[in-house]
């Protein structure tokens, strides 16, 4: 019923998104970023490419307020395994990606 969409499911994402999803969860990674600032750097005018949504979906960011209210972006327990398994644009091993082999 349904496709399994877990976090490391690669068989469910193309190369394109997963290497997408990797620079903004690296972006994140990287220090602390506001809601507003990652909205502002990951905003895209292409609706084939929800990269935001993708990882909100799959549980790899999450939204939660700091201790002073400020609306804050971090990476979750799975995406900083989506980060550590080594999914990167240029080293995505096809077997991850559905193919057969």
């Amino acid at each position: 019923m349904g496709t399994d969409t877990s976090p490391l499911d690669y068989s469910a994402i193309d190369r394109t998104v997963a290497s997408l999803l990797h620079d903004l969860l690296r972006f994140v990674a990287d220090g602390r970023r506001s809601y507003v600032e990652v909205m502002d750097a990951w905003r895209t005018s292409c609706p084939r490419l929800p990269i935001w949504e993708e990882a909100t979906e799959r549980g790899l960011l999450m939204r939660a307020r700091d201790e002073s209210g400020v609306s804050v972006v971090r990476i979750t327990a799975a995406g900083r395994a989506f980060l550590l398994d080594g999914c990167t644009d240029s080293d995505l091993p096809e077997r991850r990606l559905g193919a057969n082999g």
